[in-house]
């Protein structure tokens, strides 16, 4: 009898069809077996349904073909006449570039295993061994050990955490703290990447190395690749890779650099907070359901709070340029009407069901767990220092006592580490996390000798985002108590007429209320004229974090100890 080894065989090698072949074979023990591809990939919080794009299942013990019997969405019954190796064919559609799905063309492939690999019942905690066959000229890599001619993954967990890339592209070397790590480069920004990518983002993982005072947990095996595109921005972490995806009109604006390294340095950290320091809900993952967790909050907005200080302690910015990136994600906050209706913990509870399938109305009834986590974070970072620790010492502790060893936390889990330092902040924290709207930002900004300060807006206030479409100029979203909704508008209205004027682009609506303090507006819903009057007024555009001029002394001393970070 084969040992108990299961084999995933990709081939890739007609990449014009966007469609790879898999095989996938082992040697279950049961006669009744159930095989399962994951509804979801680990890092992204959301239904992905992969099972869409996989066609043309077969399956065979030995070589004789069984049924392989759908018993729900994404789970089949296979019934094995005798024991022996059971193989699965099948093809998976390869048309979706992000960093959570496959995607394969003639110029590379980028592949999320967790929407390729099938979940064997009874072998998800056997060897998993990797070979993936590709046109001539392009090479593969995975951020797997490679051993006779396969990548070898330690079980389905390890093999489903490791994307494969295939293709023609820049490889570079670089070090962090004596551990070889690879970067792989895909596509490039017009004038070519910056001289000093490779070298700046050293220095980023180097800086985060130091907020943790640890190496990088994935050693010697680390792979991080950068798709520069033509538009799009995010990044998904992996226990050895990070894959992530800018743009280059980004990249080219002030800061666009510097923005990179915040999401490179993000990833990075996330080596640590969430990939190893996990929430319990999480350990071990589930992919055939929905796992609601509060702990994403932790997860995601701590890390989202310190990757704005990657790029200050590798010295690629300094302290104005570290305020400018906080006050932004600060007045992101402020400027959302969400914070007001759902807390934090509902936020990172509801993820499933609403982050991810955000619409342009999501604002006024949600908050991101990112950005509110952030500003949560920034919250108790400055409590912490007032007495003498900080957030940092705080989740150098968690990595030491839940992380390092594979436990799970918990919410009492943070707020006992908390306690330790304050445990008035412990009970606070509750209320941060259960209650809408209830950081004492601006108190806390200004115990540090800053201020948030409110930049109105140069254009009339009108409470609507709009939508240039073929049949004209459409609603997409009302704000609440705003002047639109004043004025009887609602989603999905087409605007007229604005004073008389006929309205052709949304871009036209300020230039045609500027000045006017009573407008006629005149919409269609439904077919039928309506018409009412739009009274615009003064909002605030942004939240702006400055410098305050009359900070006292120990104002001034606790900012010094706030931006050691460490």
């Amino acid at each position: 009898m084969s040992s108990p080894v299961v084999r995933l065989d990709l081939d890739l090698r007609q990449p014009a069809g966007q469609t790879l072949r898999v095989r996938q074979t082992c040697c279950p023990e049961a006669s009744r077996v159930v095989v399962q591809l994951p509804i979801w990939t680990p890092g992204s919080y959301t239904v992905r349904d992969h099972v869409q794009h996989l066609h043309s299942l077969v399956a065979h013990c030995g070589d004789d073909p069984i049924s392989a019997r759908r018993i729900g969405p994404s789970r089949w019954l296979v019934e094995m006449p005798r024991r022996e190796v059971l193989t699965l064919d099948y093809a998976i559609e390869a048309r979706d570039l992000t960093v959570r799905t496959c995607h394969l063309d003639p110029d590379f492939a980028s592949l999320s295993l967790a929407a390729v690999a099938m979940d064997v019942e009874g072998c998800r905690w056997h060897e998993h061994r990797l070979t993936v066959a590709v046109p001539e000229a392009w090479s593969v890599h995975v951020p797997l050990p490679f051993v006779d001619q396969a990548w070898i993954a330690e079980d389905f967990d390890g093999l489903v955490d490791s994307p494969v890339h295939a293709g023609s592209f820049d490889v570079e070397r670089f070090n962090v703290d004596g551990h070889g790590h690879e970067l792989l480069l895909i596509g490039s920004p017009p004038g070519g990447w910056p001289s000093s990518l490779t070298q700046d983002i050293t220095s980023v993982c180097r800086a985060t190395c130091r907020l943790m005072d640890t190496p990088p947990p994935a050693g010697d095996r680390y792979q991080l690749v950068i798709q520069m595109l033509e538009s799009g921005y995010g990044g998904l972490e992996h226990d050895h890779s990070a894959v992530l995806q800018f743009n280059w009109p980004a990249l080219a604006r002030p800061g666009g650099l510097r923005q990179l390294l915040q999401l490179v340095g993000h990833e990075y950290l996330h080596q640590w907070n969430v990939r190893r320091l996990r929430p319990a809900d999480y350990r071990p993952y589930d992919y055939g359901r929905p796992v609601v967790s509060e702990g994403l909050w932790f997860a995601e907005g701590i890390t989202s709070y310190f990757d704005l200080s990657t790029t200050l302690l590798s010295g690629f910015s300094n302290r104005t340029q570290f305020l400018q990136d906080l006050g932004e994600e600060l007045s992101r906050v402020l400027m959302t009407p969400g914070r007001s209706v759902q807390s934090l913990a509902d936020s990172a509870r509801e993820a499933w069901v609403k982050l991810y399938k955000a619409t342009p109305s999501s604002r006024d009834s949600q908050v991101s767990y990112y950005r509110y986590g952030a500003a949560t974070a920034f919250c108790l970072d400055v409590r912490l220092r007032q007495v003498g620790s900080s957030l940092s010492t705080v989740l150098r502790e968690l990595w030491a006592s839940h992380g390092r060893c594979g436990r799970g936390y918990q919410r009492q889990n943070i707020l006992s580490a908390i306690a330790k330092r304050d445990s008035s902040l412990a009970a606070q924290l509750d209320g941060w996390l259960d209650e809408p709207d209830s950081l004492p930002l601006e108190a806390l900004v200004a115990a540090l000798g800053l201020r948030l300060d409110p930049i109105q807006s140069s254009e009339p206030h009108h409470g609507l985002n709009l939508e240039d479409q073929a049949s004209g100029v459409v609603v997409k979203r009302v704000a609440p108590r705003g002047p639109a909704m004043q004025a009887g508008l609602v989603v999905g209205d087409e605007l007229i007429a604005i004073g008389g004027r006929r309205l052709r682009r949304m871009a036209d609506l300020p230039m045609l209320l500027k000045g006017q303090s009573r407008v006629p507006v005149l919409w269609s819903r439904r077919g039928l004229m309506k018409e009412s009057l739009l009274i615009p007024d003064e909002c605030i555009d942004r939240w702006t974090l400055r410098w305050d001029p009359g900070a006292a002394a120990e104002q001034l001393a606790l900012r010094d100890r706030w931006f050691q970070i460490l």
